[in-house]
Protein backbone atom coordinates (compact mmCIF):
# COMPACT_ATOMS: atom_id res chain seq x y z
CA UNK A 1 0.00 0.00 0.00
CA UNK A 2 1.72 2.45 -1.54
CA UNK A 3 -0.86 5.42 -2.25
CA UNK A 4 -4.02 6.30 -0.50
CA UNK A 5 -5.93 8.59 -1.93
CA UNK A 6 -8.54 10.62 -0.72
CA UNK A 7 -11.22 10.99 -3.29
CA UNK A 8 -15.00 12.99 -2.48
CA UNK A 9 -17.26 15.84 -3.21
CA UNK A 10 -15.83 19.63 -3.03
CA UNK A 11 -16.22 21.64 0.67
CA UNK A 12 -17.18 17.91 2.34
CA UNK A 13 -14.17 17.70 4.87
CA UNK A 14 -11.50 16.37 2.90
CA UNK A 15 -8.56 18.21 4.11
CA UNK A 16 -9.73 17.76 7.86
CA UNK A 17 -9.58 13.95 7.86
CA UNK A 18 -6.05 14.50 5.60
CA UNK A 19 -5.08 16.70 8.42
CA UNK A 20 -5.56 13.85 10.83
CA UNK A 21 -3.81 11.45 8.82
CA UNK A 22 -0.97 13.11 7.97
CA UNK A 23 1.80 14.68 9.99
CA UNK A 24 3.23 18.42 10.01
CA UNK A 25 5.15 17.55 6.87
CA UNK A 26 2.96 17.91 3.69
CA UNK A 27 3.94 18.56 0.00
CA UNK A 28 1.86 21.08 -2.71
CA UNK A 29 2.20 20.24 -5.65
CA UNK A 30 0.92 20.74 -9.01
CA UNK A 31 -0.50 18.03 -11.11
CA UNK A 32 1.96 17.38 -14.35
CA UNK A 33 1.01 19.75 -17.67
CA UNK A 34 -1.72 21.63 -15.29
CA UNK A 35 -1.71 24.31 -12.70
CA UNK A 36 -4.34 22.37 -10.62
CA UNK A 37 -3.04 21.98 -7.07
CA UNK A 38 -3.16 18.64 -4.94
CA UNK A 39 -1.63 18.31 -1.20
CA UNK A 40 0.37 14.58 -0.15
CA UNK A 41 1.47 13.78 3.03
CA UNK A 42 2.55 10.50 5.28
CA UNK A 43 0.92 8.75 7.57
CA UNK A 44 2.05 5.35 9.66
CA UNK A 45 0.46 2.28 9.82
CA UNK A 46 2.54 -0.27 11.38
CA UNK A 47 5.75 -0.21 9.59
CA UNK A 48 4.81 1.19 6.51
CA UNK A 49 4.88 4.45 5.35
CA UNK A 50 2.15 4.92 3.12
CA UNK A 51 1.66 8.22 0.93
CA UNK A 52 -1.82 10.05 1.22
CA UNK A 53 -2.84 12.27 -1.19
CA UNK A 54 -5.71 14.81 -0.85
CA UNK A 55 -7.19 14.96 -4.13
CA UNK A 56 -9.24 17.79 -5.97
CA UNK A 57 -12.65 17.87 -4.81
CA UNK A 58 -14.71 16.08 -7.85
CA UNK A 59 -18.67 15.43 -8.23
CA UNK A 60 -17.99 12.43 -10.63
CA UNK A 61 -15.82 10.38 -12.46
CA UNK A 62 -17.10 12.13 -16.28
CA UNK A 63 -15.56 15.97 -15.13
CA UNK A 64 -16.46 18.91 -16.62
CA UNK A 65 -13.46 20.48 -15.39
CA UNK A 66 -9.89 20.68 -14.98
CA UNK A 67 -9.65 20.14 -11.78
CA UNK A 68 -12.06 17.13 -11.65
CA UNK A 69 -10.25 15.31 -15.33
CA UNK A 70 -6.92 15.45 -12.54
CA UNK A 71 -9.05 13.44 -9.66
CA UNK A 72 -9.95 10.80 -11.92
CA UNK A 73 -6.52 10.59 -13.67
CA UNK A 74 -4.77 10.36 -10.60
CA UNK A 75 -7.61 7.44 -9.53
CA UNK A 76 -5.32 5.50 -11.57
CA UNK A 77 -2.51 5.98 -9.69
CA UNK A 78 -3.79 4.92 -6.37
CA UNK A 79 -3.34 1.96 -3.93
CA UNK A 80 -6.80 2.35 -2.04
CA UNK A 81 -9.23 5.45 -2.30
CA UNK A 82 -10.24 6.66 0.93
CA UNK A 83 -14.22 7.88 -0.49
CA UNK A 84 -15.48 10.82 1.97
CA UNK A 85 -19.18 11.29 1.94
CA UNK A 86 -20.82 14.01 3.62
CA UNK A 87 -23.10 12.16 5.92
CA UNK A 88 -26.02 15.11 5.66
CA UNK A 89 -26.07 14.70 1.99
CA UNK A 90 -26.02 10.78 1.36
CA UNK A 91 -28.05 11.55 -2.18
CA UNK A 92 -25.62 13.47 -3.62
CA UNK A 93 -22.70 12.19 -2.29
CA UNK A 94 -22.85 8.60 -2.91
CA UNK A 95 -22.99 8.73 -6.95
CA UNK A 96 -19.46 9.74 -7.08
CA UNK A 97 -19.38 6.60 -4.45
CA UNK A 98 -20.63 4.15 -6.87
CA UNK A 99 -18.80 5.33 -10.07
CA UNK A 100 -16.25 4.57 -7.53
CA UNK A 101 -17.29 0.99 -6.67
CA UNK A 102 -17.12 0.35 -10.68
CA UNK A 103 -13.72 0.62 -11.06
CA UNK A 104 -10.37 -1.69 -10.13
CA UNK A 105 -9.56 -0.28 -6.76
CA UNK A 106 -10.07 -0.85 -3.42
CA UNK A 107 -12.60 1.41 -1.58
CA UNK A 108 -13.00 2.60 2.27
CA UNK A 109 -16.01 4.93 2.81
CA UNK A 110 -15.58 7.54 5.51
CA UNK A 111 -19.09 8.61 6.60
CA UNK A 112 -17.60 12.24 7.63
CA UNK A 113 -19.73 15.02 9.30
CA UNK A 114 -21.04 12.26 11.65
CA UNK A 115 -22.15 14.77 14.28
CA UNK A 116 -24.35 16.78 12.17
CA UNK A 117 -26.35 13.85 11.95
CA UNK A 118 -27.69 13.96 15.32
CA UNK A 119 -28.04 18.29 14.68
CA UNK A 120 -30.35 17.56 11.64
CA UNK A 121 -32.76 14.42 12.51
CA UNK A 122 -30.60 12.06 10.06
CA UNK A 123 -30.62 8.22 10.79
CA UNK A 124 -27.85 6.23 9.07
CA UNK A 125 -27.72 2.81 9.41
CA UNK A 126 -24.35 1.99 8.67
CA UNK A 127 -24.39 -1.79 8.92
CA UNK A 128 -26.98 -1.95 6.17
CA UNK A 129 -25.25 0.35 4.14
CA UNK A 130 -21.93 -1.36 4.14
CA UNK A 131 -23.62 -4.58 2.79
CA UNK A 132 -25.30 -2.47 0.07
CA UNK A 133 -22.06 -0.76 -1.08
CA UNK A 134 -19.81 -4.22 -0.40
CA UNK A 135 -17.30 -2.12 1.10
CA UNK A 136 -16.20 -0.90 4.70
CA UNK A 137 -18.09 2.23 6.25
CA UNK A 138 -17.05 4.03 9.18
CA UNK A 139 -18.76 7.16 10.43
CA UNK A 140 -15.69 10.26 10.73
CA UNK A 141 -15.52 13.56 12.37
CA UNK A 142 -12.10 15.37 10.72
CA UNK A 143 -12.46 18.37 13.03
CA UNK A 144 -13.16 16.18 16.58
CA UNK A 145 -11.48 13.04 15.06
CA UNK A 146 -13.83 10.72 16.14
CA UNK A 147 -14.02 7.43 13.54
CA UNK A 148 -10.49 8.50 12.27
CA UNK A 149 -8.79 5.53 14.34
CA UNK A 150 -11.42 2.89 13.49
CA UNK A 151 -10.80 4.29 9.78
CA UNK A 152 -7.19 3.78 9.84
CA UNK A 153 -8.16 0.20 11.21
CA UNK A 154 -9.90 -1.16 9.19
CA UNK A 155 -7.66 0.20 5.83
CA UNK A 156 -6.76 -3.36 4.77
CA UNK A 157 -10.51 -4.43 4.82
CA UNK A 158 -10.73 -1.99 1.67
CA UNK A 159 -12.61 -4.16 -1.24
CA UNK A 160 -13.11 -4.06 -5.02
CA UNK A 161 -16.80 -5.05 -5.74
CA UNK A 162 -16.58 -3.68 -9.26
CA UNK A 163 -20.54 -2.88 -9.49
CA UNK A 164 -21.23 -2.99 -12.86
CA UNK A 165 -24.61 0.36 -14.33
CA UNK A 166 -25.59 -0.01 -17.60
CA UNK A 167 -26.36 3.27 -17.56
CA UNK A 168 -26.63 6.71 -15.29
CA UNK A 169 -30.00 6.27 -14.85
CA UNK A 170 -29.57 2.68 -13.43
CA UNK A 171 -27.17 4.10 -11.09
CA UNK A 172 -29.61 6.55 -9.23
CA UNK A 173 -32.14 4.25 -9.45
CA UNK A 174 -29.74 1.76 -7.49
CA UNK A 175 -29.28 5.05 -5.33
CA UNK A 176 -32.52 6.29 -4.37
CA UNK A 177 -32.93 2.23 -3.37
CA UNK A 178 -30.44 2.63 -0.91
CA UNK A 179 -31.54 6.32 0.45
CA UNK A 180 -34.84 4.62 1.14
CA UNK A 181 -33.54 1.72 3.39
CA UNK A 182 -30.58 3.04 4.77
CA UNK A 183 -31.61 6.90 5.92
CA UNK A 184 -34.82 7.96 7.90
CA UNK A 185 -35.23 11.41 8.60
CA UNK A 186 -36.82 12.74 11.91
CA UNK A 187 -38.14 16.41 12.92
CA UNK A 188 -35.10 18.97 14.43
CA UNK A 189 -35.52 22.47 15.37
CA UNK A 190 -32.85 24.75 13.44
CA UNK A 191 -29.83 25.81 15.92
CA UNK A 192 -28.98 28.74 15.90
CA UNK A 193 -25.84 28.53 13.49
CA UNK A 194 -28.57 26.99 10.68
CA UNK A 195 -30.06 29.83 11.38
CA UNK A 196 -27.39 32.01 10.46
CA UNK A 197 -26.13 29.49 7.52
CA UNK A 198 -30.17 30.61 5.61
CA UNK A 199 -29.49 34.75 6.65
CA UNK A 200 -25.58 34.82 5.35
CA UNK A 201 -27.19 33.06 1.90
CA UNK A 202 -30.15 35.36 0.72
CA UNK A 203 -28.91 38.42 -0.72
CA UNK A 204 -31.38 40.73 1.45
CA UNK A 205 -29.29 39.84 4.55
CA UNK A 206 -26.14 37.86 3.17
CA UNK A 207 -25.18 40.83 1.48
CA UNK A 208 -24.77 43.54 4.24
CA UNK A 209 -23.65 40.32 6.41
CA UNK A 210 -20.95 39.93 3.80
CA UNK A 211 -20.24 43.39 3.40
CA UNK A 212 -19.36 43.45 7.40
CA UNK A 213 -17.90 40.06 7.42
CA UNK A 214 -15.59 41.73 4.55
CA UNK A 215 -14.74 45.12 6.35
CA UNK A 216 -13.94 43.25 9.57
CA UNK A 217 -11.70 40.96 7.78
CA UNK A 218 -8.98 43.30 6.35
CA UNK A 219 -9.30 45.57 9.56
CA UNK A 220 -8.06 42.65 11.87
CA UNK A 221 -5.61 42.07 9.14
CA UNK A 222 -4.17 45.16 8.82
CA UNK A 223 -3.80 45.45 12.86
CA UNK A 224 -2.72 42.29 12.85
CA UNK A 225 0.33 42.82 10.06
CA UNK A 226 1.06 46.15 11.15
CA UNK A 227 1.91 45.24 14.56
CA UNK A 228 3.88 42.22 13.56
CA UNK A 229 5.95 44.83 11.61
CA UNK A 230 6.32 47.62 14.15
CA UNK A 231 6.95 44.79 16.78
CA UNK A 232 8.26 41.91 15.61
CA UNK A 233 9.89 41.81 12.18
CA UNK A 234 11.25 45.41 11.96
CA UNK A 235 13.51 45.17 15.07
CA UNK A 236 14.26 42.22 14.11
CA UNK A 237 15.76 43.48 11.04
CA UNK A 238 16.94 46.58 12.97
CA UNK A 239 18.84 44.48 15.77
CA UNK A 240 20.11 41.00 13.91
CA UNK A 241 20.16 41.64 10.41
CA UNK A 242 21.44 45.19 9.84
CA UNK A 243 24.78 44.68 11.86
CA UNK A 244 25.73 42.30 9.23
CA UNK A 245 24.83 43.89 7.04
CA UNK A 246 26.85 47.15 7.64
CA UNK A 247 29.90 44.79 8.31
CA UNK A 248 29.53 43.27 4.77
CA UNK A 249 29.45 46.46 3.01
CA UNK A 250 32.74 48.06 4.86
CA UNK A 251 34.08 45.31 3.63
CA UNK A 252 32.58 45.37 0.09
CA UNK A 253 33.07 48.97 -0.43
CA UNK A 254 30.54 51.33 -1.46
CA UNK A 255 30.21 52.41 -5.29
CA UNK A 256 31.30 48.70 -5.99
CA UNK A 257 29.36 46.96 -8.28
CA UNK A 258 29.11 43.70 -6.19
CA UNK A 259 28.22 46.79 -3.23
CA UNK A 260 25.56 48.32 -5.65
CA UNK A 261 24.23 44.74 -6.23
CA UNK A 262 24.23 42.89 -2.88
CA UNK A 263 23.68 45.77 -0.08
CA UNK A 264 22.67 48.52 -2.82
CA UNK A 265 22.77 52.54 -2.38
CA UNK A 266 23.53 54.06 0.49
CA UNK A 267 20.95 56.22 1.76
CA UNK A 268 22.66 59.63 3.44
CA UNK A 269 25.51 57.35 4.07
CA UNK A 270 23.19 54.32 5.98
CA UNK A 271 21.30 51.23 4.60
CA UNK A 272 17.57 51.93 4.13
CA UNK A 273 15.92 48.51 4.06
CA UNK A 274 13.41 49.76 1.63
CA UNK A 275 15.18 52.24 -0.03
CA UNK A 276 18.86 50.81 -1.04
CA UNK A 277 17.72 48.31 -2.96
CA UNK A 278 19.86 45.19 -2.90
CA UNK A 279 19.59 41.79 -3.03
CA UNK A 280 20.18 41.60 0.88
CA UNK A 281 18.70 44.97 2.31
CA UNK A 282 15.33 45.22 0.49
CA UNK A 283 15.35 41.61 -1.64
CA UNK A 284 15.30 40.15 1.95
CA UNK A 285 13.07 42.82 3.76
CA UNK A 286 10.20 43.12 1.30
CA UNK A 287 8.80 39.71 1.44
CA UNK A 288 9.89 38.87 5.21
CA UNK A 289 9.47 42.43 6.72
CA UNK A 290 7.07 43.80 4.84
CA UNK A 291 4.97 41.03 2.92
CA UNK A 292 5.19 38.60 5.35
CA UNK A 293 3.40 39.91 8.26
CA UNK A 294 0.45 40.79 6.25
CA UNK A 295 0.20 37.75 4.83
CA UNK A 296 0.37 35.46 8.23
CA UNK A 297 -2.76 37.57 9.43
CA UNK A 298 -4.49 37.78 5.62
CA UNK A 299 -3.92 33.55 5.67
CA UNK A 300 -5.24 33.13 8.78
CA UNK A 301 -8.29 34.86 8.75
CA UNK A 302 -9.16 33.24 5.47
CA UNK A 303 -8.31 29.84 7.03
CA UNK A 304 -10.77 30.74 9.87
CA UNK A 305 -13.19 31.83 7.20
CA UNK A 306 -12.67 28.56 5.15
CA UNK A 307 -12.93 26.16 7.61
CA UNK A 308 -16.05 28.04 9.15
CA UNK A 309 -17.62 27.49 6.01
CA UNK A 310 -18.43 30.78 4.73
CA UNK A 311 -16.41 31.07 1.94
CA UNK A 312 -18.77 29.16 -0.72
CA UNK A 313 -21.72 31.55 0.49
CA UNK A 314 -19.83 35.07 -0.15
CA UNK A 315 -18.72 33.15 -3.44
CA UNK A 316 -22.68 32.45 -4.26
CA UNK A 317 -23.52 36.03 -3.31
CA UNK A 318 -21.02 37.30 -5.43
CA UNK A 319 -21.45 35.05 -8.70
CA UNK A 320 -23.96 36.97 -10.55
CA UNK A 321 -21.95 40.31 -9.95
CA UNK A 322 -18.62 38.51 -11.18
CA UNK A 323 -20.48 37.05 -14.24
CA UNK A 324 -20.50 40.85 -15.25
CA UNK A 325 -16.44 40.80 -15.80
CA UNK A 326 -16.87 37.43 -17.45
CA UNK A 327 -15.72 35.52 -14.00
CA UNK A 328 -17.98 33.14 -11.51
CA UNK A 329 -18.27 33.86 -7.69
CA UNK A 330 -15.53 32.02 -6.55
CA UNK A 331 -13.08 34.73 -8.31
CA UNK A 332 -13.50 36.87 -5.34
CA UNK A 333 -11.58 34.62 -3.31
CA UNK A 334 -8.18 35.65 -5.54
CA UNK A 335 -9.13 39.38 -5.24
CA UNK A 336 -9.36 39.24 -1.83
CA UNK A 337 -5.52 37.75 -1.38
CA UNK A 338 -4.43 40.16 -3.59
CA UNK A 339 -6.06 42.87 -1.41
CA UNK A 340 -3.59 41.41 0.50
CA UNK A 341 -0.11 41.03 -1.49
CA UNK A 342 -0.77 40.53 -5.15
CA UNK A 343 1.88 37.82 -5.48
CA UNK A 344 -0.18 35.09 -3.57
CA UNK A 345 -3.72 36.61 -5.29
CA UNK A 346 -2.46 35.75 -8.66
CA UNK A 347 -1.40 32.54 -7.97
CA UNK A 348 -5.41 31.77 -6.60
CA UNK A 349 -6.15 32.21 -10.25
CA UNK A 350 -5.45 28.47 -10.42
CA UNK A 351 -8.92 28.05 -8.73
CA UNK A 352 -10.65 29.44 -11.99
CA UNK A 353 -11.39 27.01 -15.13
CA UNK A 354 -10.04 28.31 -17.80
CA UNK A 355 -7.19 30.95 -19.49
CA UNK A 356 -10.09 33.36 -20.29
CA UNK A 357 -11.10 33.61 -16.42
CA UNK A 358 -7.27 34.06 -15.43
CA UNK A 359 -6.53 36.68 -17.89
CA UNK A 360 -9.39 38.93 -16.78
CA UNK A 361 -8.99 38.32 -13.25
CA UNK A 362 -5.35 38.30 -13.15
CA UNK A 363 -5.73 42.24 -15.49
CA UNK A 364 -8.30 43.54 -13.19
CA UNK A 365 -6.33 42.81 -9.90
CA UNK A 366 -3.01 43.91 -11.29
CA UNK A 367 -4.62 47.44 -12.04
CA UNK A 368 -7.06 47.94 -9.95
CA UNK A 369 -6.38 46.29 -6.62
CA UNK A 370 -3.76 47.68 -5.00
CA UNK A 371 -2.27 45.53 -2.11
CA UNK A 372 -2.15 46.14 1.61
CA UNK A 373 1.18 48.25 2.00
CA UNK A 374 0.24 50.21 -0.90
CA UNK A 375 -2.82 50.86 0.70
CA UNK A 376 -1.84 51.72 3.86
CA UNK A 377 0.83 54.39 2.49
CA UNK A 378 -1.99 56.18 0.11
CA UNK A 379 -4.16 56.44 3.60
CA UNK A 380 -1.14 57.77 5.44
CA UNK A 381 0.20 59.95 2.69
CA UNK A 382 -2.78 61.57 0.86
CA UNK A 383 -4.96 61.15 4.03
CA UNK A 384 -2.89 64.18 5.47
CA UNK A 385 -4.35 66.46 2.83
CA UNK A 386 -7.85 64.91 3.33
CA UNK A 387 -9.85 62.06 3.85
CA UNK A 388 -11.73 63.03 0.33
CA UNK A 389 -8.48 62.80 -1.63
CA UNK A 390 -7.99 59.59 -0.24
CA UNK A 391 -11.70 58.79 -1.59
CA UNK A 392 -11.09 60.03 -5.26
CA UNK A 393 -8.03 57.70 -5.50
CA UNK A 394 -10.11 54.62 -4.77
CA UNK A 395 -13.23 55.28 -6.52
CA UNK A 396 -11.18 55.89 -9.69
CA UNK A 397 -10.01 52.24 -8.91
CA UNK A 398 -13.41 51.04 -8.30
CA UNK A 399 -15.18 52.22 -11.50
CA UNK A 400 -12.11 51.41 -13.79
CA UNK A 401 -12.51 47.87 -12.05
CA UNK A 402 -16.22 47.57 -13.00
CA UNK A 403 -15.54 49.58 -16.86
CA UNK A 404 -12.85 47.07 -17.31
CA UNK A 405 -14.39 43.84 -16.02
CA UNK A 406 -17.42 45.00 -18.30
CA UNK A 407 -15.41 45.95 -21.33
CA UNK A 408 -12.88 42.59 -21.39
CA UNK A 409 -16.27 40.16 -20.93
CA UNK A 410 -17.53 41.68 -23.78
CA UNK A 411 -14.33 41.88 -25.89
CA UNK A 412 -12.71 38.22 -24.90
CA UNK A 413 -14.53 35.61 -26.89
CA UNK A 414 -15.91 32.60 -24.32
CA UNK A 415 -18.44 32.85 -21.53
CA UNK A 416 -18.73 32.26 -18.02
CA UNK A 417 -18.41 29.53 -16.14
CA UNK A 418 -21.92 28.88 -13.96
CA UNK A 419 -20.53 27.82 -10.45
CA UNK A 420 -21.19 24.32 -8.98
CA UNK A 421 -20.82 24.53 -5.62
CA UNK A 422 -21.40 22.75 -2.07
CA UNK A 423 -22.74 24.65 1.06
CA UNK A 424 -20.91 22.96 3.93
CA UNK A 425 -22.44 23.45 7.32
CA UNK A 426 -21.27 26.47 9.86
CA UNK A 427 -18.69 25.23 12.34
CA UNK A 428 -16.12 26.09 14.43
CA UNK A 429 -12.87 25.62 13.00
CA UNK A 430 -10.33 22.91 14.01
CA UNK A 431 -6.81 25.60 15.29
CA UNK A 432 -4.35 22.93 14.33
CA UNK A 433 -5.84 22.39 10.93
CA UNK A 434 -5.76 26.44 10.29
CA UNK A 435 -2.41 26.58 11.52
CA UNK A 436 -1.43 23.75 8.97
CA UNK A 437 -2.95 25.39 6.31
CA UNK A 438 -1.58 28.55 7.28
CA UNK A 439 2.23 26.91 7.54
CA UNK A 440 1.66 25.30 4.58
CA UNK A 441 0.66 28.52 2.67
CA UNK A 442 3.36 30.62 3.88
CA UNK A 443 5.79 28.14 2.85
CA UNK A 444 4.90 27.91 -0.34
CA UNK A 445 4.35 31.74 -1.05
CA UNK A 446 8.36 31.89 0.12
CA UNK A 447 9.29 29.07 -1.63
CA UNK A 448 7.91 31.10 -4.62
CA UNK A 449 7.92 34.74 -4.06
CA UNK A 450 11.53 34.99 -2.62
CA UNK A 451 13.48 34.03 -5.32
CA UNK A 452 10.91 36.16 -7.81
CA UNK A 453 11.79 39.24 -5.60
CA UNK A 454 15.56 38.33 -5.42
CA UNK A 455 15.75 37.89 -9.56
CA UNK A 456 13.91 40.75 -9.90
CA UNK A 457 15.87 43.55 -7.88
CA UNK A 458 19.14 41.70 -9.60
CA UNK A 459 17.39 43.03 -12.91
CA UNK A 460 17.11 46.22 -12.05
CA UNK A 461 19.83 47.13 -10.40
CA UNK A 462 21.73 45.92 -13.82
CA UNK A 463 19.83 48.14 -15.48
CA UNK A 464 20.25 51.25 -13.21
CA UNK A 465 24.09 50.23 -13.53
CA UNK A 466 23.86 50.16 -17.23
CA UNK A 467 21.86 53.70 -16.78
CA UNK A 468 19.07 52.18 -18.90
CA UNK A 469 16.38 53.69 -16.34
CA UNK A 470 18.01 57.02 -16.77
CA UNK A 471 18.04 57.07 -20.51
CA UNK A 472 13.99 56.17 -20.24
CA UNK A 473 13.06 58.73 -17.77
CA UNK A 474 15.01 61.41 -19.97
CA UNK A 475 13.28 59.98 -22.68
CA UNK A 476 9.62 59.36 -21.34
CA UNK A 477 9.65 62.07 -19.22
CA UNK A 478 8.97 65.25 -20.79
CA UNK A 479 5.49 63.26 -22.47
CA UNK A 480 4.55 62.36 -19.23
CA UNK A 481 5.00 65.51 -17.39
CA UNK A 482 2.63 67.10 -19.92
CA UNK A 483 0.21 64.09 -19.85
CA UNK A 484 -0.25 63.65 -15.85
CA UNK A 485 1.52 66.99 -15.24
CA UNK A 486 3.85 65.70 -12.66
CA UNK A 487 7.54 67.17 -12.63
CA UNK A 488 10.13 65.41 -13.79
CA UNK A 489 11.80 64.07 -10.16
CA UNK A 490 8.43 61.90 -9.70
CA UNK A 491 9.58 60.09 -12.62
CA UNK A 492 12.07 57.66 -10.50
CA UNK A 493 9.42 56.97 -8.52
CA UNK A 494 7.65 55.32 -11.38
CA UNK A 495 10.63 53.68 -12.24
CA UNK A 496 10.87 52.43 -8.38
CA UNK A 497 7.02 51.38 -8.63
CA UNK A 498 8.23 48.55 -10.60
CA UNK A 499 10.22 47.03 -7.49
CA UNK A 500 7.98 48.65 -4.58
CA UNK A 501 4.76 50.16 -5.42
CA UNK A 502 4.53 51.41 -1.43
CA UNK A 503 8.07 52.61 -1.47
CA UNK A 504 6.98 54.64 -4.50
CA UNK A 505 4.20 56.10 -3.05
CA UNK A 506 6.40 57.10 -0.33
CA UNK A 507 8.67 58.76 -2.45
CA UNK A 508 5.87 61.54 -3.51
CA UNK A 509 5.97 62.83 -0.21
CA UNK A 510 9.44 64.89 0.06
CA UNK A 511 8.66 66.43 -3.80
CA UNK A 512 6.27 69.07 -2.48
CA UNK A 513 3.62 67.84 -4.52
CA UNK A 514 0.44 70.02 -4.89
CA UNK A 515 -2.69 67.81 -3.94
CA UNK A 516 -3.80 67.54 -7.43
CA UNK A 517 -0.16 66.12 -8.25
CA UNK A 518 -0.12 63.49 -4.87
CA UNK A 519 -3.88 62.12 -6.08
CA UNK A 520 -2.26 61.71 -9.99
CA UNK A 521 0.79 60.55 -9.07
CA UNK A 522 -0.84 57.40 -6.49
CA UNK A 523 -3.75 56.63 -8.87
CA UNK A 524 -1.09 56.07 -11.30
CA UNK A 525 1.63 54.10 -8.98
CA UNK A 526 -1.50 51.85 -8.41
CA UNK A 527 -2.05 50.90 -11.81
CA UNK A 528 0.54 50.98 -14.04
CA UNK A 529 2.31 47.99 -13.49
CA UNK A 530 2.60 45.08 -11.14
CA UNK A 531 5.87 45.43 -8.84
CA UNK A 532 8.37 42.98 -10.27
CA UNK A 533 7.54 39.70 -8.00
CA UNK A 534 3.86 39.90 -9.35
CA UNK A 535 5.11 40.52 -12.66
CA UNK A 536 7.54 37.61 -12.84
CA UNK A 537 3.94 35.39 -11.57
CA UNK A 538 1.90 37.09 -13.92
CA UNK A 539 4.41 35.37 -16.52
CA UNK A 540 4.59 32.27 -14.56
CA UNK A 541 0.61 31.67 -14.75
CA UNK A 542 -0.26 33.33 -17.78
CA UNK A 543 2.43 32.89 -20.39
CA UNK A 544 4.39 35.26 -22.05
CA UNK A 545 1.97 36.61 -24.94
CA UNK A 546 -1.24 36.78 -22.55
CA UNK A 547 1.67 38.57 -19.93
CA UNK A 548 2.26 41.19 -23.22
CA UNK A 549 -1.27 41.94 -24.04
CA UNK A 550 -1.85 42.82 -20.16
CA UNK A 551 1.51 44.87 -19.67
CA UNK A 552 0.22 46.99 -22.55
CA UNK A 553 -3.49 47.26 -21.41
CA UNK A 554 -1.47 48.43 -17.86
CA UNK A 555 0.26 51.16 -19.81
CA UNK A 556 -2.57 51.98 -21.83
CA UNK A 557 -4.97 52.59 -19.31
CA UNK A 558 -2.46 54.43 -16.75
CA UNK A 559 -1.80 56.65 -19.46
CA UNK A 560 -5.62 57.26 -20.15
CA UNK A 561 -6.80 57.53 -16.38
CA UNK A 562 -3.91 59.62 -15.23
CA UNK A 563 -4.48 62.51 -18.51
CA UNK A 564 -8.45 62.44 -17.35
CA UNK A 565 -7.90 62.74 -13.71
CA UNK A 566 -5.34 65.58 -15.30
CA UNK A 567 -7.78 67.46 -16.90
CA UNK A 568 -10.68 67.16 -14.77
CA UNK A 569 -9.03 67.38 -11.36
Amino acid sequence: MDKILLIGNPNIGKSAIFSRLTGAKVIISNYPGTTVEFTQGQMKIGNERPMVIDVPGTYSLEPTSKAEEVAVNMLKEGDVVINVVDATNLERNLHLTLQLLEKDVPVIVALNMWDETKHKGINIDVKKLEEYLGVPVVPTCGLTSEGITELIARLPEAKTPKLKFSSDDQRWEMLGKIIGEVQKLSHHHHTFWERLEDLSIKPWTGLPIAAAVIYCTFWIIRLIGENLIGYVFEPLFEKLWLPLMVKLSAILGEGTFLHHIIIGNLIEGKIDFGQSFGLLTTGFFVPIAMVLPYLLSFYLILGLLEDFGYLPRLAVLMDNIMHHFGLHGYAIIPMMLCAGCKVPGILATRILEGRREKFIASVLMAIAIPCMAQTAMIVGLVGQRGGQYVGIIFLTLFILLVVKGLILNKVLKGTSPEILIEMPPYRLPQITAVFKKLWMRIFSFLREALPLVFLGILFINVLHILKIIDFLAYIFGPMLMKLWGLPKEAISALVVGFLRKDVAVGMLGPLNLTTKQLVIGSTVLAIYFPCIATFVVLIRELGIKDMVKAAILMLTVALLVGSMLNLFL
